[in-house]
C-alpha cells in the first residue's frame, strides 16, 4: 500500500514556486510556531534559513523541503498540509513571495484514522 503523503499544494502554489525558483534557484519552506511570522510558511533560498536540532522536515514540494518547527510540529502532526497562496502581504516580509503581493498559507485537515495508521515517515534534523 503506498504511503500517504503529509504535504501537498494547490496549483497556484506550484506556479508561484516556479516563479520563485526561475529567479533565486532552489528553495526551501519553514514553518515556525510563532513570533515574526506567526505560523504562515516562509520560503526562502535552499540554504537561507538555518533549521534547528529537532525540526521536521514533513515532506516535499518540487523537490523543496518543507520543514516545521518541532513543537508546531507536535501539535499538527495528525493533519495534512496544503500549501496555497493568497493576495496581499502576510504579517511580515521575511518570505520570498512578499515583494511580489503574495502570501504562502497551508490549508489543514485531519488524517482519518485509515491515512494515520499509513502515512509517511518524517525527517528529524538531528544536528
Amino acid at each position: 500500500m503506498e504511503k500517504i503523503k503529509r504535504l501537498d499544494a494547490t496549483q497556484k502554489a506550484l506556479d508561484l514556486i516556479d516563479m520563485l525558483e526561475s529567479k533565486f534557484g532552489p528553495l526551501m519552506f519553514y514553518q515556525a510556531g510563532g513570533c515574526c511570522e506567526g505560523t504562515q510558511p516562509q520560503c526562502f533560498e535552499k540554504g537561507g534559513f538555518f533549521t534547528r536540532s529537532n525540526d521536521v522536515c514533513i515532506g516535499n514540494i518540487k523537490g523543496f523541503e518543507f520543514w516545521l518547527d518541532k513543537d508546531l510540529f507536535e501539535y499538527w502532526k495528525h493533519a495534512h498540509f496544503t500549501l496555497d497562496v493568497t493576495d496581499g502581504i502576510g504579517a511580515g516580509g521575511f518570505s520570498l513571495e512578499t515583494p511580489y503581493g503574495k502570501t504562502f498559507k497551508v490549508i489543514y485537515r485531519l488524517f482519518t484514522e485509515e491515512e494515520a495508521a499509513n502515512l509517511e515517515e518524517v525527517v528529524l534534523n538531528t544536528y
